[in-house]
């Protein structure tokens, strides 16, 4: 079933109503990135937590002089950077993510 003018409109807002706040994206990034927290408020909860893992462990295995402790830490802080580039398609990706849901459930109603 097509989908009307008015249903396109509705769901457009809908996606704007909860698109993801960049802004909020970049702060999150900066300040709590190492966490993954930025990753985790864009919908992308498992390389969030990768993240979250990558850096902690490999603080700890550096304080017991461990030298992949460094890599892993290394490894967190040039994802971070890559991240800082890859912010705005995600919050895109989230947008299209919505849009796609509504659009699918607009043309299975009646």
């Amino acid at each position: 079933m097509a989908i009307s003018t008015e249903q396109r409109i509705l769901i457009e807002q809908r996606v704007t109503n909860e698109a993801k706040s960049l802004g909020l994206a970049y702060v999150l990034w900066f300040f709590l990135g190492g966490f993954g927290a930025h990753r985790f408020y864009l919908g992308r909860p498992r390389s969030a937590a990768l993240l979250l893992l990558l850096g902690p462990i490999g603080l700890a295995f550096m304080l017991g002089k461990n030298q992949v402790g460094a890599f892993m830490v290394i490894a967190a802080g040039l994802w971070l950077l890559v991240d800082a580039f890859l912010i705005p398609g995600m919050a895109t990706a989230w947008k299209n993510k919505v849009r796609d849901q509504m659009t699918r459930a607009a043309e299975r109603s009646p």
